[in-house]
C-alpha cells in the first residue's frame, strides 16, 4: 500500500515534469512565432499597434420625446413605455420641437 509521503513525492516529481514540459512548449511556441514574424516581416511594434482597442463612444443623453402634462414626467421614446402612456395614443403626448 502506498503511503501519504510517497504520494507527496510523486506529486512533486510530476509537478517538476509538468513545469519542464510547459517551459519546453513555451520555448517552441516563441521560436515558431519568431520564425513567422521574420517570414512575414512583422515587428513587435506592428503587434502593439494592432492591439489598441477602439475607445468607447461617450454616452450622451437623449432628449425627451414625450411629456405627461399632468405630472411633468418625460420619456425619451426608448425602452419600455411608462405607465402613464398605457392605453393612450402616445402622439398626443409628443413634445413639439
Amino acid at each position: 500500500m502506498t503511503s501519504y509521503v510517497e504520494y507527496v513525492e510523486q506529486i512533486a516529481k510530476l509537478q517538476a515534469l509538468a513545469e519542464a514540459a510547459r517551459k519546453d512548449e513555451i520555448n517552441g511556441a516563441i521560436q515558431k512565432i519568431r520564425e513567422l514574424m521574420q517570414l512575414h516581416g512583422v515587428t513587435a511594434e506592428d503587434l502593439a499597434a494592432g492591439s489598441r482597442a477602439k475607445q468607447a463612444k461617450a454616452k450622451g443623453t437623449v432628449a425627451a420625446q414625450f411629456k405627461n402634462p399632468e405630472t411633468g414626467d418625460t420619456w425619451t421614446g426608448r425602452g419600455r413605455a411608462p405607465r402613464w402612456l398605457d392605453g393612450k395614443d402616445k402622439e398626443q403626448f409628443r413634445i413639439a420641437n
